[in-house]
């Protein structure tokens, strides 16, 4: 999507312009400062430890491809361990790139959609077909899953006219259209029992990203706000709508007070 052209390129110049770097850190800087104005000095996300939402068997990720742009292992096991937990879990999701997130949780889930850019979009925007052509590659063979094709700035969710049991938004991170992304997914796709999980709201798993949290926060009713969360050991937040969880404020660098056992195998 439009996320990765603009990331291509702000790497390259930050590997041809070191000083550079120190741009996007003045940039987090300023987004921090909106968070604490925002919500004063509760401006950081309560992060959960990811064991609190993995079934006690684990998951397997299958497919992984070990490949740019994929969510880490515990993204996605968070994401299929939220949908193995909701009986007949309809899932929905905004953007799809190869399909992994969607292969994974349709594992599980009774029925999945994913929305993205149409390869004609993709090229539009200068990308190559190659590119486009990689979309969907591990998922529209799935029988239960759905591909829509559309930029979320402009599709009619309301159209859809359905709600989700487990919503993940993986679009662009960048503050508008996290905003605006998160403001369609609220306003038209949810029941009160729905869950919605953000990636990359975090660089790494002990590094918040300030801009992606900004705008799930402006997105969100901020009643709901309390029910948002950083997901230790991955790069997601998450809205649990129920409940209350043992959280902690993330202080890194974090001390490894359990790890996880990775089987490895080529299918």
């Amino acid at each position: 999507m439009r996320k990765l052209k603009r990331g291509f390129r702000a790497i390259m110049q930050i590997v041809w312009h070191p000083s550079l770097l120190n741009l996007v850190l003045d940039e987090d800087a300023a987004w921090d400062k909106k968070l604490r104005k925002l919500k004063g000095n509760a401006y950081r996300l309560p992060s959960l430890d990811l064991r609190q939402l993995l079934k006690p068997e684990g998951q397997t990720i299958a497919p992984f491809a070990f490949l740019d742009g994929s969510s880490l292992p515990t993204d996605l096991a968070l994401l299929k361990s939220l949908a193995a937990g909701i009986q007949d879990c309809r899932y929905f999701e905004i953007g799809t790139w190869r399909g992994e997130s969607v292969a994974n949780v349709a594992a599980v889930a009774k029925e999945c959609t994913t929305l993205n850019l149409s390869p004609e979009q993709i090229t539009a925007l200068g990308l190559p077909p190659a590119y486009a052509d990689l979309h969907s590659y591990f998922s529209k063979e799935l029988p239960n899953v759905t591909q829509l094709y559309g930029d979320t700035a402009t599709f009619d969710f309301a159209a859809l006219n359905q709600q989700y049991d487990l919503i993940f938004i993986d679009g662009d991170h960048h503050y508008n259209m996290v905003k605006s992304d998160t403001e369609n997914v609220f306003k038209n796709l949810l029941h009160q029992n729905s869950v919605v999980v953000w990636h990359d709201a975090a660089y790494t798993p002990e590094k918040l990203r300030p801009e992606v949290i900004y705008g799930i926060l402006q997105g969100t009713p901020a009643a709901m706000h309390h029910h948002i969360y950083h997901i230790s050991n991955t790069q997601c937040a998450v809205y649990l709508p129920h409940d209350q969880w043992k959280t902690f404020i993330l202080n890194p660098p974090l001390k490894p007070d359990f790890a996880f056992e990775v089987g490895l195998r080529v299918v």
